[in-house]
């Protein structure tokens, strides 16, 4: 039996999440379109999106709703980007992007989309497109280099999200160390240097070999006062 799991996503008979396609008729990538009680829904392969991973590892702490304003740090090519703008669609997705190449099919998944921002945009300068995202309630970031970590701490000091969703690769940090204690320093260096605590860490394996979501909130005054 298909099970809703949270608004705008479902778990099909077949164990597959799907969420509730925005623009129907549409693929963002090579997903089934499926009908569930006659809404579209779009099924969702966690080997091709973190959050997907995260949801399928038994994640608590989903904190992206129908009208959550997101900003997404790597949105890359836009595949889950597509499916946070199922999710959250009557909010808004400010999709930031590095690289020309990738924003160019980030911009045409955001043509059929009207709640994607594309930003190109480099993530170490929040300065730069503060402007254009505003106020957000969550951060999301899957960015694959070496100081993933500061640049994370950086944006949620700049923007101060309700929650900060962190998909680390252990490999770009160090590719010789245990990934389990790099999701250690990762959530570490996080916390010593942005005023958010971790409150869960998920590895991503099998979907996702060498990946963890970590998921942060803002100290409460007892933990500041407490550190």
């Amino acid at each position: 039996m298909t099970r809703e799991l949270y608004a705008n996503v479902v778990q099909l008979e077949d164990s597959r999440l799907a969420t509730r396609n925005l623009a129907p008729g549409r693929k963002v990538y090579d997903e089934d379109l499926v009908n569930v009680r006659g809404d579209e829904y779009r099924t969702w392969n966690p080997t091709r999106s973190k959050l997907a991973a995260y949801i399928l590892k038994g994640g608590r702490s989903m904190p992206i709703g129908p009208q959550t304003r997101v900003l997404y740090l790597g949105a890359a090519n836009g595949t889950t980007p597509s499916h946070v703008s199922d999710i959250a669609s009557k909010g808004v997705v400010f999709s930031l992007e590095f690289s020309p190449r990738s924003f160019r099919d980030l911009v045409s998944v955001a043509d059929h989309r009207s709640n994607i921002v594309p930003i190109l945009g480099d993530a170490w300068r929040p300065d730069r497109y503060r402007r254009f995202a505003g106020n957000v309630e969550v951060l999301y970031q899957d960015i694959a280099q070496r100081h993933q970590a500061a640049i994370f701490a950086r944006n949620l000091r700049v923007f101060a999200p309700a929650w900060g969703m962190f998909m680390v690769k252990a490999r770009s940090v160090d590719v010789a160390a245990d990934p389990r204690a790099v999701y250690d320093q990762v959530a570490h260096e996080v916390e010593r240097d942005s005023g958010y605590a971790l409150v869960e860490s998920v590895d991503l394996g099998p979907y996702e070999r060498d990946h963890a979501a970590l998921l942060f909130k803002p100290r409460t005054e007892r933990e500041r006062r407490n550190r």
